[in-house]
């Protein structure tokens, strides 16, 4: 049994030199690991960086403004009758005094003629009446009669030829027309709506500013129109008019804006978003959207500095304003001329080893304008 327990007892001690003789063995491959990956450098990392820009920029005001034609007028008949002929179509360009609409006029066509013989006969009257007042064979009086005659018959004539010309209905100025609302041979009352005109081009968008904002008004200001009739297409206009008075009830200013508007976007009665920039200006501090990592405390973007021989990375947080186009104001957290990652900062992170490569960087805008719009 002694015999037993000794060997058992030395297989035991035998085992654990052995085990110790592993251990060190493993332990120093790993620290030799260790030490060589301590040597070893991963590659920089390729980015995008962009530049931190100073800018003077434009607080934009927003509102809802209302559409409305430049002038625009629904053409009704000044005499009552017939029509007779119907010269439009529906929803065609006109331009400033095209007839439009003819009512029957043979009645007074008739006293046209009528009257334009008298007045005829009132001229011969006058033309002996002056010959004779020569050799004295008539009276003054008789000869200012003639006159007087046909001035009398000279009016007629005018007065039958206006209500002829009140038969007639033109366009009063050059606009886009309606939908027709009479039809060939209906008999029309004085005053009877016949079809819409209005002017499309330029045209005006009028909105409401609270008046705190009146001394950041002007004539000239740039003001951009969202129109959501047409997948948030966009059009620039300016201030042409401000109301001198404030409106009593709500105490703002009624403002109106001037559009360039070659493709008829914007129709009378429409409402659309307008942004005013204002007057005055200040100095932003501007970076790309895309550089901004947002996180769970806050917003950031990756600064690019110099570490000795090369480029790393340094998380910096910031303080962001008013985004417009592809930029962002930065309100705090940078300065003019630091360099920042503008693209792909979800897949970085501090002390990183960068290399600065912009062959492929985005082209940002402060107006963009995608070709899917």
């Amino acid at each position: 049994m002694l015999k037993k327990f000794l060997w058992s007892g030395l297989g035991l001690v035998l085992a654990l030199l052995v085990a110790a003789m592993l251990v060190l063995i493993k332990s120093s491959q790993f620290q030799a690991m260790a030490a060589a990956g301590a040597q070893m450098q991963m590659p920089p990392q390729k980015v995008n960086v962009a530049e931190v820009q100073q800018s003077q920029w434009r607080n934009r005001l927003p509102a809802v403004g209302t559409v409305v034609a430049m002038q625009g007028a629904q053409l009704r008949v000044e005499a009552e009758g017939r029509v007779k002929t119907i010269a439009f179509t529906a929803g065609a360009e006109v331009v400033s005094g095209a007839p439009l609409l003819y009512l029957a006029d043979e009645v007074e066509q008739a006293q046209l003629k009528e009257a334009q013989a008298a007045a005829a006969l009132a001229q011969l009257t006058e033309k002996r009446a002056r010959e004779l007042i020569t050799s004295h064979n008539i009276s003054q009086g008789e000869l200012d009669q003639a006159r007087a005659t046909v001035q009398q018959t000279q009016a007629q004539v005018a007065y039958i030829q206006a209500l002829i010309d009140k038969k007639i209905l033109r366009a009063p100025f050059a606009g886009r027309l309606g939908i027709r609302q009479v039809s060939l041979g209906q008999f029309l009352d004085k005053g009877s709506n016949v079809v819409s005109l209005q002017s499309l081009d330029p045209i005006y968008v009028e909105f409401s500013l609270p008046q705190r904002y009146l001394a950041l008004l002007a004539d000239g200001l740039a003001v951009t129109a969202d129109i959501d009739a047409f997948g948030g297409q966009q059009l620039t206009g300016k201030v042409s008019a401000l109301n001198p008075d404030l409106d009593p009830a709500t105490r703002n200013l009624r403002v109106q804006a001037t559009f360039a508007n070659p493709e008829g976007q914007l129709r009378p009665g429409m409402y659309v978003t307008v942004s005013l920039a204002e007057a005055q200006s200040r100095t932003v501090l501007l970076i790309p959207i895309t550089a901004v990592q947002p996180g769970a405390y806050g917003d950031s973007v990756f600064v690019v500095e110099k570490a000795g021989d090369q480029l790393s990375l340094r998380q910096q947080p910031v303080e962001l304003g008013e985004q417009r186009g592809d930029f962002v104001v930065v309100q705090k957290g940078l300065e003019a001329g630091q360099q920042v990652v503008s693209t792909g900062v979800f897949k970085l992170f501090p002390g990183m080893a960068v290399e600065v490569d912009n062959s492929l960087t985005p082209h940002f805008q402060l107006d963009p304008k995608p070709d899917n719009t």
